[in-house]
């Protein structure tokens, strides 16, 4: 997937070279077999990508799918042991859900932003080569994402464990009292079930609600951030064209790699609370 993942972020510096050609070759010498050429090698190149999306994606389903197979047998077997030890105190299917929801995360898109963004120096060192200005900019808007998914961990990640944590003790306390309906009923206990279940379920609301509401606001900033310093460059690559310090096509150019440079980040706080969720759900099988 590492090696797919080189291919890809290489694959997308394309549609930044080719508005480089095309503004800088083909206008400048009006010449339509250049054009054509290199229309038909963007569309090569595009169909390699779309190609190589493809097989990254499934790569990750068939492991996931493996990870599962070879750990089904033996995670149903220790939680049937928990159980039969502990005289059923211990025995749930959270295991079996840990082993589900691992698996989910590593068919989603999430999981290729944390293999996107090792890349996000090789945009950088283009963006220097095209103009030292370019360059520094990438890298201000780089730290400052940064921070905001480092924020994001620590503003987020305690109250998303705590909340699963206390979903799973909720739902195994549910599978419980639901397997003996019949005694709960009888003893007339199932008021004061109803009224802990429901104080369970208004914690983890409580905690989901801070993080959700946290996570939002971080994702929306970074997004604005993202989309501000995008238009800005072109600002500032006008300015140096006026200036005759880059060509018309670095302005665009520079515009494309910025934003491909920064996607990675920015998908990666989108997708924090599923790689927090996912991690927890690692560390409970270990």
């Amino acid at each position: 997937v590492g090696f797919f993942s080189m291919c890809i972020n290489i694959l997308m510096l394309v549609p930044a070279i080719y508005m480089l050609q095309v503004y800088d070759r083909v206008i400048t010498s009006g010449s339509e077999s250049t054009l054509l050429m290199l229309t038909l090698v963007l569309i090569l190149m595009m169909f390699t990508l779309g190609g190589l999306e493809w097989v990254r994606s499934k790569v990750l389903v068939r492991v996931s799918t493996r990870l599962s197979m070879q750990l089904n047998q033996k995670v149903f077997d220790i939680s049937f042991k928990q159980a039969l030890y502990s005289g059923g105190a211990q025995g749930d299917a959270r295991p079996v859900q840990d082993l589900t929801g691992l698996r989910q995360f590593m068919t989603g898109n999430g999981l290729f932003a944390f293999f996107d963004a090792p890349w996000i120096p090789l945009y950088i060192f283009v963006m220097f080569v095209f103009h030292p200005w370019y360059g520094w900019i990438a890298v201000a808007s780089a730290i400052m994402l940064a921070i905001l998914a480092v924020i994001n961990e620590y503003a987020t990640s305690k109250q998303l464990q705590k909340a699963n944590q206390e979903m799973s003790v909720s739902n195994n306390s549910m599978r419980q009292n639901l397997s003996n309906a019949e005694v709960i009923e009888s003893m007339g206990m199932l008021d004061n079930l109803r009224n802990l279940w429901l104080e369970k379920q208004y914690k983890v609301l409580s905690w989901q609600t801070v993080a959700s509401d946290r996570a939002g606001a971080l994702a929306s900033i970074s997004k604005t951030l993202r989309m501000l310093v995008q238009s800005l460059i072109l600002g500032v690559g006008a300015y140096l064209a006026i200036n005759n310090e880059i060509t018309p096509g670095l302005m665009i150019a520079g515009s494309i790699l910025l934003g491909r440079a920064l996607a990675p980040i920015d998908q990666m706080i989108g997708a924090w609370k599923g790689f927090v969720a996912a991690r927890g759900q690692y560390q409970r099988l270990s």
